[in-house]
């Protein structure tokens, strides 16, 4: 089984959420339909990158290293997602 972290943006806001799972279709429909409880007031989300990975573990800990702040800047910035 593959799991993958990815990361999407906000088409409200510009909110950029990081987040690992094993079936990243369903988890996008769930974002995009209200049922995560974290998200469902910035929706609709497009999905900006994910990457796979063999084990729930090393997802995750991707996902973490991602989740710093100095990491979701460079994402936003990567992204265009900084005010100029």
């Amino acid at each position: 089984m593959k799991y993958c972290t990815y990361v999407l943006k906000s088409s409200k806001n510009n909110y950029i959420y990081i987040g690992s799972t094993q079936d990243l279709a369903n988890r996008i429909n769930l974002h995009n339909n209200g049922r995560v409880k974290s998200t469902k007031a910035y929706g609709p989300w497009i999905i900006l990158e994910y990457k796979e990975f063999k084990s729930r573990s090393e997802a995750v800990i991707c996902e973490r290293f991602l989740k710093t702040h100095q990491q979701k800047d460079i994402l936003k910035i990567k992204h265009g997602l900084v005010a100029k």
